[in-house]
Parts: C-alpha cells; structure tokens; sequence
C-alpha cells in the first residue's frame, strides 16, 4: 500500500504520536488500525438501516414488542437469575 502525506497541526501529531506509543505502536500503525476501526458516515448508515431492517422483521415475525416497563421487569430478572447463578 503506498504511503501518503497528512498535514495536521503539530500539537495533534503529537498527541496522536503519544497515544500511539502508549499502546506500543508506531504513528503509522496507530493510524492504520483507527482508519480500520471507525465506519464512514455512509457504513453508519447502511449498518444502521440493517438494525433497522432485522429489527422490522423481528418484530413482525415474532408479534413480540415489550413496553419499557415490560423490559425493565424482564431486564430487573434477568439480572436476579444472573445474580443467583454466580452466587452473588
């Protein structure tokens, strides 16, 4: 992959120069891994209109949709069965 050149105030370099050497990497490499990791506005709205999408469908298939009381009671014993089962 061919290089290119990036200008940013030096302060900015410099913080990502740091923040790149506190997780053991070069500027380079942090660089690479971020662009790698972060979607563009366009993949946050594809991936958002899929969870839209596959919750529609859900939702349709199964006729099920929860109030907010309704989750917060099953959230509450979810959360005393997980509880329970660690021995808490």
């Amino acid at each position: 992959m061919p290089d290119t050149t990036v200008r940013i105030p030096r302060e900015a370099k410099e913080r990502l120069a740091a923040i790149a050497a506190g997780e053991g990497l070069s500027l380079r490499a942090y660089l690479v891994r971020l662009a790698d990791t972060l979607l563009t506005p366009r993949e946050r709205d594809e991936q958002a209109e899929q969870v839209c999408a596959a919750l529609r469908h859900w939702e349709g298939w199964e006729g099920y949709a929860p109030s907010p009381a309704e989750q917060q009671r099953l959230d509450e014993e979810l959360d005393r069965r997980l509880a329970r089962a660690v021995g808490r």
